[in-house]
């Protein structure tokens, strides 16, 4: 299959682990659960993935969220490999620049003014540094998980899903988690108490949806909207995974609360690393000289933006919202109906576009990971959130349920001791 298929899974994971801190430059990407977990991903095409060994697999993860129209997408590649041919990086913007930046204030509701970066944690730095430099305040307070460079409060998310314990975090000044405050999913109450005891001094509240709960955004947001309003505090969204997903303009379009900054990252570009951080041009005038500085030689890299462009079209002329909402409800509808039938404790929470797995009452420790390795052996490929692209067509669902009924009949023998 390629130059990398003559070496085990086996021999890549030690190579990872001897070579790379925690196997993997993304934590969430390194394997726990081999051997029927893949170490390593050779070759994606469409909705199938492949690796070292040449196994396949009908793959949900979509490199953890940004490959939401599908591997080698023709429209997305040709675009990279038409501007290659042109360069990828200059000592001046190319024209790509402004005219993704046009775009994205087209589609996004809070974008009067864009700027890129290359990871959503970087950029949700600048929006942070922004609102800080606009308000003229220190004090930020987080919801949800706001990417490693900006979890920075005590009891935040480390990573998505993971708690932190302590009051302390690892690398991090103290003094800089003083400045960094959590508050929980749909919890206005919390939220006015902080904001509260630390009145006139919080910059911004930086808001990524809860993957369960998202439905809660209907009445929470607006309410966040009301109290930031009240404090002189800026909203941020945290669009990182939402934005051209649960619509074309991300969460903010979907409940029709507006933020005054947003970040958007994972759809933008169907794989390629770029982000971007938007809002409205009063308070991304700050950005400027003798003001926030914010500013990276890979911002205006060609390649990332051709893709951005091409990939927007995309959504905006083939209806790629609607199609990843209808194959979501069918795949995770239809995964629910599964567990039901075979008595796991399992269940597919949140919105069709980017559910997470859950337990329920009484399910055994592990269940989540035997399933997922089931999955894995089955020929699925699946995570903790998992995503539908637009590469998924009604065949590749079927056949997905098909082998996850077979890896949960394989499951439920388990646990009725039959296995």
């Amino acid at each position: 299959m390629s130059e990398w298929s003559a070496i085990t899974n086996e021999s890549w994971n030690s190579r990872l682990k001897a070579s790379v801190p925690w196997g993997s430059s993304t934590s969430s990407k390194a394997p726990g659960l081999m051997p029927e977990e893949p170490a390593v991903i050779v070759k994606g095409q469409g909705c199938r993935v492949w690796d070292a060994e040449g196994r396949s697999f009908i793959d949900f993860r979509n490199g953890l969220g940004p490959i939401t129209l599908g591997y080698q997408y023709p429209d997305v590649d040709e675009a990279i490999r038409a501007q290659l041919s042109n360069g990828i990086i200059f000592g001046h913007p190319h024209p790509l620049e402004a005219e993704v930046a046009e775009l994205l204030c087209e589609v996004i509701p809070c974008a009067e003014q864009a700027r890129f970066l290359k990871t959503g944690g970087e950029a949700l730095a600048a929006a942070i540094r922004i609102a800080r430099a606009y308000t003229g305040r220190d004090h930020i307070i987080q919801v949800g998980y706001n990417g490693w460079v900006n979890t920075l409060g005590s009891g935040g998310l480390s990573l998505p899903g993971v708690q932190s314990s302590g009051s302390s975090i690892p690398g991090v000044p103290a003094a800089l988690t003083a400045l960094h405050h959590v508050a929980r999913w749909n919890d206005v109450v919390g939220l006015e108490q902080l904001l509260d005891a630390y009145t006139g001094q919080v910059a911004a509240v930086v808001i990524a949806a809860d993957y369960v709960g998202m439905a809660a955004g209907a009445q929470y947001y607006p309410a966040v909207r009301e109290l930031t309003r009240k404090h002189g505090t800026l909203l941020v969204y945290d669009e990182i995974v939402t934005g051209f997903r649960m619509a074309l303009g991300g969460i903010q379009e979907y409940f029709g609360v507006t933020p005054d900054l947003a970040v958007f990252s994972k759809g933008m570009a169907n794989g390629m690393p770029i982000s971007a951080y938007v809002g409205r041009k009063e308070v991304m005038s700050v950005v400027k000289p003798g003001g926030a500085v914010v500013s990276s030689t890979f911002g205006g890299e060609t390649l990332s933006l051709a893709a951005v462009k091409a990939a927007v079209n995309v959504y905006r002329t083939q209806n790629v919202i609607d199609h990843i909402w209808k194959q979501g409800e069918a795949m995770w509808t239809g995964l629910n109906e599964r567990f039901a039938r075979h008595g796991i404790a399992l269940e597919m929470k949140g919105m069709f576009p980017c559910p997470s797995i859950t337990t329920k009452p009484g399910a055994e420790d592990g269940l989540t990971n035997r399933f997922l390795r089931e999955a894995y052996r089955q020929g699925v490929s699946l995570y903790n959130v998992s995503y539908v692209n637009f590469s998924h067509k009604e065949a590749d669902i079927a056949e997905a349920l098909d082998r996850l009924d077979e890896a949960c009949r394989n499951v439920a023998a388990v646990q009725l001791g039959q296995g």
